[in-house]
């Protein structure tokens, strides 16, 4: 599934190639893509149409575009195999193309939401009021994540003592910090030296602010090459893939040397899905006796 980076990424490429247009005409073209959305595809179509949209927005791994003087905004799921790709009018039809969003310009571009797998969609939400980006209801639990100039650290810090639960799974909680998922949260702990189990409460006021720097570095690191792709399917809106895989420290180098000491990498089954670490320089805490 996407992470911070990837999404950014695809919010980028969106700034780029479709604020500010005005929509002429939506195709729903299954109706999973837009099961988040109370009215279904025809009420989405009917609404969105007309509308011009504003700048892209990201929290984290959610993306959504504002509409211009309303208070509403399209947010987009990703899921594990969503894409949104500005392509040409006449380009043909992607196998797994869900919806098509046609402008009224001479452009020569169409918005595509292509989803193999359709976990994803699209769907039209309210904004929190006073939110100056534009933030749709539904997501206004979603923390700051650490790239935004908001973040609170401070806040950040109690929060991660006050957790009674280990570390990775802190990076993980959207509630706590937002855009960091299971690929970067395994990178981010070994360029820290800290153990996936790791319990929050012991971690020091300095271990902590070294970890949310080490996710900021990894991020921007994975920001400058175009996010991280094992496959095609995630892919930026031009249909490029990204290459931070070829970086990864941590991540997928089961057995492999750990790039600091030598030592075979693991992989261990946690919560549905793996962790990777070196047992060297990330040694499990103690269990008290």
């Amino acid at each position: 599934m996407p992470e911070l980076p990837e999404v950014e990424v695809v919010r980028r490429g969106l700034e780029r190639w479709v604020a500010g247009r005005t929509v002429e005409a939506v195709e729903v073209l299954h109706p999973r893509a837009v099961r988040r959305h109370p009215g279904g595809g025809a009420d989405f179509s009917a609404r969105l149409r007309g509308e011009t949209l504003g700048v892209p927005q990201r929290r984290g791994k959610y993306l959504w575009l504002p509409l211009a003087g309303r208070d509403l905004s399209v947010l987009g799921h990703l899921g594990m195999s969503g894409q949104l790709l500005v392509q040409p009018e006449d380009a043909p039809d992607e196998k797994h193309l869900r919806i098509r969003v046609r402008f009224g310009d001479d452009a020569g571009t169409e918005l595509r939401f292509v989803d193999q797998r359709t976990f994803g969609g699209l769907s039209l939400h309210e904004t929190v009021a006073d939110s100056a980006e534009g933030l749709p209801d539904v997501i206004a639990h979603i923390a700051r994540d650490p790239l935004d100039p908001l973040f609170d650290e401070t806040a950040y810090h109690l929060a991660l003592r006050a957790k009674r639960t280990t570390v990775k799974r802190a990076l993980l909680d959207q509630s706590l910090i937002s855009g960091v998922g299971n690929i970067y949260a395994d990178e981010a702990l070994w360029r820290s030296k800290l153990h996936y189990e790791r319990p929050t409460a012991n971690l020091t006021r300095p271990r902590s602010t070294e970890l949310l720097g080490h996710v900021r570095d990894v991020m921007n690191a994975a920001l400058a090459v175009g996010g991280t792709s094992f496959d095609s399917l995630y892919v930026n809106v031009n249909g490029e893939s990204g290459y931070f895989d070829r970086s990864l420290d941590a991540y997928g180098r089961e057995d492999e040397p750990c790039r600091r000491c030598g030592t075979p990498m693991r992989r261990r089954p946690w919560m549905n899905r793996s962790s990777y670490f070196c047992p060297r320089c990330q040694r499990p805490p103690r269990v008290a006796s």
